[in-house]
């Protein structure tokens, strides 16, 4: 006889389980990489012993649960489990529950993705669970886990038993915010709860989860690392709880930045803003012996322009990828800089230069800020250049940025000595957000402007290198039949097929075209 989800446990009753949780967990949710039943970290099972304590009103003595600790920590894994257990032992009459994707993940996000794989490989559950795109349906309990994006409107008005937000330091715009609200567990449910795990984000960007975070230290300590009052559960730990992250981990998390390191590893909120590049990775990628070059027409290069009419500089930056060692090289730079009394002529500077760059090297594309330069651009395309227009917004800035940074970590750039390039490196810093690094800088005195000129000019030449190639060219075959085809080598006549095809032409060899006559060749 086959157990099903009404019999949980076959040997347990609804009311067992709804009594120790965790014992449901441990004995009915499997593990989808191990294919056996879960084993909760001790800093789970101690969150969980006092997540589901009930009050006086049978309701949830905290309704919002607040679970934070490093990076693969299993924190999303940990959200999926809860989410499961309150929807099919304290969800009620027709019980639903929500998985919020965060701002930054595409689709269903991968909370959804993980209950669909826990459901799977749970035998008591696989047949009884019905799942679509974005949901698992319990048709024994009416219930329902539905996975729903990150806005307001498609959570307005829903009634859930459990809703669970993943790394809320992502959630950083007002539609997040009111999103979370939409979400409040509702009055009209006795069991209802908002799980959130994450670690830390960004001091002034993370607002809502530093909120929730300073809410949760003016609680009661009453555990390792755990506040409860106030309606709110918070769990916050400084340091690893699972026993994967080892010694060394943590040595290889140490090699990112420093402010990741601080937010992923120690769960602390850390600036947005620190230095681009660590000095001595710079000088790591400087060639002592290299020189800007003067000029070769066979090679391919492409470039960036960061323009300015008055304040800042203006940098022009060009770069060829060398394809003896796979890397991007610096090939030659330029920077101007204007003055409110006398504004820079892009004439006289900018398209004169990269007029010049064509006439020097093979001059692929310029990647251009149409903010400054439509007019230049139109010019200079007149002129037999190809422009790229890459407006400087912030996903672009962030994609650009990202990208150097990368590059410089890896050694995939190799730039020559230039102390004008190392002050602009040395003043640049990064405002970190959700989607990656963003270039920019503390002081407005600072000129980084060929530091942008660069990344730009860095995305083009990657992106140009990792273009999909065009398919070779094959030439037809002609078929004879006295010399079947053409393009096959014969004695004393290995010719193209082109070039025998009209040998035969020259020769007298018909009066029809192939194929519109008699068969005469």
């Amino acid at each position: 006889m086959t157990a099903s989800v009404t019999d949980i446990g076959v040997h347990r009753s609804l009311a067992h389980w709804r009594a120790h949780p965790i014992e449901f967990i441990e004995t009915v949710l499997f593990d989808p990489e191990t294919g056996r039943p879960f084993k909760l970290l001790p800093a789970e099972r101690a969150f969980l012993e006092h997540a589901f304590k009930i009050g006086a009103n049978g309701k949830l003595l905290f309704s919002d649960w607040l679970y934070s600790c490093p990076k693969k920590s299993g924190k999303t894994t940990f959200e999926s489990i809860v989410e499961l257990t309150v929807t099919l032992l304290y969800g009620g009459a027709f019980p639903e529950s929500y998985i919020l994707a965060n701002s930054q993940e595409q689709g269903k996000g991968r909370c959804f993705e993980i209950c669909c794989r826990i459901v799977r490989a749970s035998p008591l559950l696989k047949d009884e669970a019905g799942i679509t795109a974005d949901t698992i349906s319990f048709p024994a309990f009416n219930a329902t886990i539905k996975a729903i994006p990150s806005d307001a409107g498609s959570a307005a008005g829903s009634s859930s038993c459990c809703s669970g937000f993943d790394e809320l330091w992502a959630y950083t715009q007002e539609s997040a915010r009111r999103l979370w609200d939409e979400m409040t567990p509702p009055p009209t449910r006795k069991i209802a709860c908002r799980i959130t795990v994450t670690y830390a984000g960004y001091e002034g960007e993370s607002i809502l989860l530093e909120q929730l975070y300073r809410r949760g230290l003016q609680q009661p300590l009453i555990g390792e690392d755990l506040y409860g009052g106030d309606g709110l559960l918070m769990f916050w730990s400084h340091k690893p709880v699972a026993p994967w992250q080892d010694d060394a981990w943590l040595t290889s998390m140490r090699r990112e930045r420093a402010s990741a390191y601080q937010r992923q590893v120690l769960n602390q909120f850390a600036s947005s803003s620190s230095q681009f590049i660590d000095m001595e990775q710079w000088r790591a990628i400087t060639d002592p012996n290299a020189t800007p070059l003067i000029a070769d027409k066979n090679l391919s290069i492409v470039a960036g322009v960061d323009a300015s009419t008055k304040t800042d500089s203006t940098a022009i930056v060009a770069v060829a990828w060398d394809t003896k060692v796979n890397k991007v090289r610096l090939v030659s730079h330029r920077v101007f800089q204007p003055s409110s009394a006398e504004p820079l002529d892009f004439e006289a500077t900018v398209e004169a230069t990269l007029l010049d760059l064509g006439k020097r090297f093979r001059l692929k594309k310029i990647l251009f800020d149409p903010f400054q330069m439509h007019a230049t651009a139109q010019r200079l395309h007149k002129a037999g250049l190809r422009m790229v227009e890459f407006p400087q917004t912030p996903a672009n800035l962030t994609l650009i940025g990202s990208g150097l940074f990368e590059l410089i970590r890896g050694a995939g750039l190799i730039a020559y000595p230039d102390d004008g390039i190392y002050l602009a490196i040395s003043r640049a810093v990064v405002k970190e957000n959700a989607r990656g690094l963003q270039i920019t800088k503390e002081k407005s005195s600072h000129k980084i402007d060929v530091v942008v000129a660069l990344a730009m000019a860095c995305h083009a030449c990657v992106q140009q290198q990792n273009a999909p190639k065009p398919p070779p060219i094959v030439q037809p075959g002609v078929w004879s039949k006295n010399y079947g085809w053409l393009s096959d080598p014969v004695p004393n006549n290995a010719k193209s097929t082109t070039a025998r095809y009209y040998d035969w032409i020259n020769g007298g060899g018909g009066s029809h075209w192939p194929g519109s006559g008699p068969r005469e060749w």
